[in-house]
């Protein structure tokens, strides 16, 4: 992360000192704006930016045009990232970029994107979280043109041999409690003696912050301060000691497992699944299993629902001397038509309400579950310039409490964990 800055700092400066404006990565007029994307031209999300890209074309000819360059991202984030850091330093970044929703404010703060406010015409037809994720310093910098979300996916035929009446099962409106879910494990630990649902605790990576920070949340708790300033008294209070107790409880009591069997549910050796809408595209390769989507247990001291959110953004580069031009792409990649393309394209999640009611009838039940509880209570991750690495150390922090045995001092975890939250923050 300093080394982005560092080299934000010095293409800024070499922008001013050289007065060049920042003209772009291939651009062939004032009228013509450059998009990079992070993806390949043969997904169906490149896809589906190509075919928008070209309806803008034809739609703002004679007046503005854009050019869309596809740069595949790596698994393990390279390819699109190196290219924008090579970018940086060159002054050659395009008009408009993509980028990730927790990449936001550093991004931001770096003086690498600019606001886009004024540009986008829909904002109150945007899901809340979208303009969340988007918004760093009370202003608006990028926006989400697709969402995600997690749900406990279930095997129906399972449930029904445990005795479980599947029309009790808990739905958005009437949520079960984090006591209500515990129950329904141990009837499904008891009838097949082993864990009753994969939660994902061997997925050492961001699934770990992006899953289990919602629990949280619900609790009525947070990560860090409402203003990114601290942790201490935040992440090592009594809402957080409760929620870990809860993570803690699902493991020290056989509902869950760190060495989840591969595919386990998809194979029925799992009644339940933490998992997200490409779950739902992965089922398809299992026809004979019969299952549906409960949404995300509740905090019993608050009942209130939240799940996880977050998506892939545009956004305006603070170097680009075509304003006017690229708020109009970004603009028009917003809207309802474009919106609605990139959802049913790309089977992601709806990032605004005109998208829902446009796609409710186009998608299947289970990702219509999906969906309305994304709309209901998505809550994005925390803006923060040193995101990434106050995201290992929530992430290290699931990971150790799944030890048990080792860490059943969930007080004493968490003040260590918070202080070295404190040393990134401070």
């Amino acid at each position: 992360m300093k080394r982005m800055v560092v080299l934000v700092a010095w293409a800024l400066m070499t922008l001013i000192i050289t007065a060049c404006g920042g003209d772009g990565a291939d651009s062939k007029d004032n009228n013509t704006v450059s998009l990079w994307v992070h993806t390949s031209d043969e997904t169906p999300e490149g896809k589906a930016m190509q075919a928008i890209v070209d309806r803008f074309n034809k739609e703002y000819e004679g007046t503005y045009s854009a050019d869309i360059e596809f740069i595949p991202r790596s698994e393990s984030g390279g390819g699109y990232e190196d290219k924008i850091n090579a970018a940086l330093t060159t002054n050659s970044l395009p008009d408009v970029l993509t980028l990730d929703g927790p990449n936001t404010a550093a991004y931001a703060e770096a003086g690498m994107i600019a606001a886009i406010d004024e540009y986008i015409t829909n904002k109150d037809d945007l899901l809340p979280s979208i303009i969340q994720q988007g918004t760093y310093d009370e202003k608006l910098y990028a926006v989400g043109f697709s969402e995600s979300g997690v749900g406990i996916f279930y095997n129906k035929e399972m449930f029904e041999e445990a005795g479980v009446d599947l029309s009790t099962l808990p739905t958005v409106e009437e949520p079960w409690d984090w006591d209500q879910f515990m129950a329904l494990n141990e009837t499904l630990v008891t009838k097949y003696d082993k864990p009753a649902i994969d939660m994902g605790f061997n997925d050492q990576s961001e699934w770990l912050m992006y899953a289990f920070s919602p629990f949280l949340w619900s609790q009525g708790g947070n990560i860090v301060s409402e203003d990114g300033s601290t942790a201490e008294g935040v992440f090592n209070d009594e809402n957080a000691v409760k929620t870990l107790t809860f993570i803690q409880t699902m493991i020290e009591k056989g509902y869950s497992t760190i060495t989840p069997i591969e595919k386990g549910f998809h194979t029925e050796e799992y009644a339940m699944k933490l998992g997200g809408s490409w779950t739902i595209a992965e089922m398809e390769e299992y026809p004979d299993v019969a299952y549906g989507i409960m949404p995300y247990p509740t905090s019993p001291d608050t009942n209130e629902l939240v799940s996880p959110s977050g998506s892939w953004q545009y956004a305006m580069s603070a170097t680009t001397d075509k304003e006017e031009a690229a708020g109009a792409l970004i603009d028009f990649m917003m809207s309802t038509e474009s919106l609605t393309e990139m959802t049913l394209a790309n089977s992601v999640l709806p990032a605004a309400y005109s998208v829902i009611e446009e796609v409710q009838g186009e998608v299947s039940d289970e990702m219509n579950i999906l969906i309305e509880q994304n709309a209901a209570s998505a809550h994005a991750r925390p803006v923060l310039s040193q995101y990434p690495q106050i995201s290992r150390i929530f992430q290290q922090t699931i990971s150790d409490v799944t030890y048990y045995e080792e860490n059943n001092d969930i007080q004493a975890l968490l003040n260590e964990k918070v202080q070295q939250m404190e040393n990134v923050l401070n």
